[in-house]
């Protein structure tokens, strides 16, 4: 999963940088107002997380030209712990929650996988897909035997991209955008890599090959 990180605190940055990677997610990040409407606009996040007193460009201003685009991502805003009028004015422009600063990163992660979970339409909080569950907090996958596989954290994104999209035909683009930050290279053959290992490690027929296209995850293991 993607994120953009909207937030001019550079302390607070680096933080959330190494909580955030540490649960599986890529992170962009942007700085001030103008920078994250044009990324927001231009690219594609599963979840945003919104400071809204940015330099430039309010955060406020930003979320509304982002929903007046059509942009229908996830956005949890941050506020002061008493900014109640913030939170009101921010979940009217469009926000889908808020959380109030200072905070415990395990709220933010956990308020974060409920707006991705519901954005995807799950009620559950588990992500399961044909007999594979996807541990989120191990980063690891449990057969339907009960085995666990440890993942590296590569194959942990690309896998929970897959397991949110069976049946669907991802292209390598598609993937790249939601596995990897704005500084990876888009040429690189590493999508290929790890879709290699999971092959090894789930089964090679649970990942088909559409060629010139992309790849499909299936549900249920041939």
């Amino acid at each position: 999963m993607r994120l953009l990180l909207v937030e001019d605190d550079t302390r607070l940055v680096e933080s959330l940088q190494r909580d955030l990677t540490k649960a599986g997610y890529a992170l962009d990040w942007a700085g001030d107002g103008p920078a994250a409407e044009f990324m927001g606009r231009e690219m594609a996040y599963d979840a945003v997380i919104l400071d809204l007193g940015l330099p430039g460009l309010s955060g406020l201003e930003v979320l509304r030209r982002w929903r007046e685009q059509g942009k229908s991502v996830p956005v949890l805003i941050l506020t002061a712990r008493d900014g109640w009028r913030e939170r009101v004015d921010g979940l009217k422009a469009g926000a889908d929650d808020y959380l109030g600063k200072p905070f415990h990163v395990e709220e933010l992660l956990a308020r974060l996988q409920a707006l991705i979970r519901r954005s995807q339409g799950r009620a559950e909080a588990v992500l399961r897909t044909g007999g594979l569950t996807l541990d989120e907090d191990h980063q690891r996958v449990c057969l339907a035997d009960g085995t666990a596989l440890e993942l590296t954290a590569t194959e942990f994104r690309l896998l929970r991209v897959f397991m949110s999209h069976p049946g669907e035909l991802l292209s390598k683009t598609r993937l790249t955008e939601h596995v990897y930050d704005q500084d990876f290279d888009r040429d690189s053959n590493l999508i290929e890599v790890y879709v290699r290992r999971l092959r090894d490690k789930l089964g090679s027929e649970r990942i088909q090959t559409r060629r010139g296209q992309g790849y499909i995850f299936q549900g249920q293991a041939g």
